[in-house]
């Protein structure tokens, strides 16, 4: 998978997390040492900042780590300070997002749950504009661009298994109410990638799905180069990503729920399929 400035930052701080508890120190004792506060040395275990090279050097010293693992780690803290990704029209992420997207191409494995929407990089592009436009956007064609740089996670030489349930109501509610033309071109994007990409999955669960009930919306996301695996849950104020092991086990659970209930691939077919039909016929002509 390729690598990001912020999952290189996770993993550095992963491997910063690990060998200062093997060398049996706490994070007040390395904030002592480094002669600023216990936070910050949280932050940097959990890559939401960059760590300066000499203060790296004394952890490493004091945690008596060496090579090639000393050598790994001071390129992680090289290739991981990096600046500038998000000027331009990428500046119109907004701040609580960027974590994710950052990482979403670095994934192994990504699934991804939606009740009532189409995530991004599921929608088309008429269902990208109609709802910047519907939720007056000040910037459509930045967001609109970012959201097709996260397309890009498709291409990849080895894309992410990204596994996807919808719940029936995304594909009835369309941005702004009503409208057969933006649902139809949605159905018909989603039959494509669904054809194109042979690692992207999309599963529908339907309004007749045996289940007490469904949560909100949520994404998994697993890493095979020591990044750690986290959940995104996304909210009216913004997002929260949550790696606590028991609470991301908790999500797991609740994607297997989903997945037991949803269609298989081939039924989904069928069933986007036949929706297809039922929106092109309301069309006017």
């Amino acid at each position: 998978m390729p690598s990001t400035v912020t999952s290189r930052r996770r993993q550095l701080g992963n491997e910063i997390r690990r060998a200062r508890t093997s060398a049996g120190m706490t994070q007040q004792e390395v904030a002592a040492l480094l002669g600023c506060g216990q936070g910050k040395i949280n932050k940097i275990e959990m890559g939401s900042v960059s760590v300066k090279l000499a203060d790296l050097r004394q952890m490493l010293d004091v945690f008596k780590v060496g090579s090639p693992e000393r050598d790994m780690m001071l390129e992680l803290a090289r290739s991981g300070s990096q600046r500038g990704q998000w000027s331009g029209y990428r500046s119109a992420i907004p701040q609580w997002f960027r974590t994710f997207t950052d990482l979403e191409p670095a994934a192994s494995e990504i699934l991804s749950w939606h009740g009532e929407r189409i995530p991004g990089p599921l929608q088309s592009e008429h269902y990208m504009l109609k709802q910047f436009s519907e939720a007056r956007a000040a910037d459509i064609t930045g967001l609109v661009r970012n959201r097709r740089d996260r397309r890009e996670v498709f291409e990849q030489k080895r894309p992410p298994y990204y596994r996807f349930i919808l719940g029936e109501a995304a594909l009835r509610r369309m941005p702004g109410g009503p409208d057969p033309s933006v649902a139809l071109d949605q159905v018909q994007y989603l039959l494509e990638l669904s054809e194109k990409y042979p690692r992207t999955y999309i599963h529908l669960l339907p309004f007749d799905a045996k289940l007490p009930h469904v949560p909100n919306d949520f994404t998994i996301m697993r890493f095979s180069d020591g990044t750690q695996d986290f959940v995104f849950v996304e909210h009216v104020a913004g997002g929260l990503n949550i790696d606590d092991e028991r609470d991301f086990e908790l999500f797991v659970d609740a994607w297997d729920r989903l997945r037991g209930s949803a269609l298989e691939t081939g039924d989904t077919t069928a069933f986007l399929t036949e929706l297809s039909e039922q929106l092109r016929a309301r069309l006017p002509f």
